[in-house]
């Protein structure tokens, strides 16, 4: 897909339907015809396309000095939610996903494998400031939305782990700590992405690759300041919820023992009627107090000096 974006002289940005100078192409997930338009017409470098478009491509920033244009590779953080058979149970499933910023004579170009609420906020006009014929700012500006999102995304991940833990203490069942650990896992994709993009922001700071003035260098420290606020949340959030899931093995590791403690003493009570029965059904005379009634009342009393003990050690808890 293939979308066309221009600020015009108001200050405000429309979607036009042929391509022109200073305008912003945002194309994702693109077809082959698209591929050839973006290298044939616009002249983004094949390499170029092909890094923005890889799955597993890490933040990094790239220059050609041949065709004098820049590549900027940034992770953004996406959600996924899946339901349970009884809607009840929410699944959330965070990652991160490579996206290229290519600056090049007259476009700035934006490249991804799937849409993203970021690029969606820039395209609707939400972004204060935007001017697609300012490339440095627009990307500034798409950098600190993209900080905020993780932001936004991370303290879901506490509400929810919040949440989890609340039902944990409950239920103890498998679904919420498949859901902590699912959690887990984001916290990590987050702090991997993170510091590779917070690399990648030192990078362009120097002013070798990108042309920094003077009010777009307060801009990137804003940026710097978002990415490394969410750096420092995510590995608070991680290093709690790697304590909370522990202290949660512990406790279920302690429950069982529990059982099986309370399962042995019930054991041992049933065996003492069995073991009394036995002496007094074996086919021998002169057993003491060979009554019918006596083996069930020394059986049944020895169970209730048993369960005594038992219950004064504390051995049912």
């Amino acid at each position: 897909m293939l979308e066309f974006f221009k600020t015009l002289e108001n200050g405000t940005t429309h979607h036009i339907d042929k391509v022109e100078r200073g305008a912003w192409i945002n194309c994702v997930s693109p077809s082959e015809e698209e591929k050839d338009f973006l290298i044939n017409e616009i002249g983004v470098l094949p390499e170029f396309l092909k890094s923005s478009l890889d799955d597993e491509e890490s933040s990094h920033i790239d220059y050609d000095d041949d065709y004098n244009q820049t590549l900027v590779i940034v992770d953004y953080p996406d959600c996924d939610d899946t339901k349970s058979n009884n809607d009840e149970f929410i699944t959330l499933q965070y990652k991160t996903n490579p996206m290229g910023i290519v600056i090049l004579d007259g476009y700035i170009v934006t490249i991804s494998l799937y849409d993203n609420w970021s690029i969606r906020d820039m395209a609707l006009g939400r972004i204060k400031g935007m001017d697609t014929r300012l490339k440095t700012r627009f990307l500034l500006l798409l950098l600190l939305r993209i900080s905020q999102q993780y932001l936004v995304y991370l303290r879901q991940i506490d509400r929810i782990s919040t949440k989890t833990e609340t039902r944990l203490y409950q239920s103890m069942q498998n679904k919420e700590l498949i859901q902590m650990l699912g959690l887990e896992k984001s916290l990590v994709f987050f702090s991997t992405s993170l510091k590779a993009d917070e690399i990648t922001l030192n990078k362009i700071m120097r002013g070798k690759f990108i042309r920094l003035y003077e009010d777009d260098e307060d801009l990137l420290e804003d940026v710097i300041i978002e990415v490394k606020q969410a750096i420092e949340m995510c590995n608070i959030y991680s290093n709690i919820l790697s304590g909370t899931m522990d202290a949660f093995a512990s406790v279920i590791s302690n429950n069982l023992n529990i059982v099986m403690k309370v399962l042995t003493v019930i054991t041992i009570v049933m065996s003492i009627p069995n073991i009394i029965f036995s002496f007094y059904g074996m086919n021998v005379e002169g057993m003491p107090f060979a009554q019918v009634w006596f083996p069930t009342v020394l059986a049944l009393v020895a169970c209730l000096i048993a369960i005594f003990i038992f219950k004064k050690k504390n051995m049912f808890h």
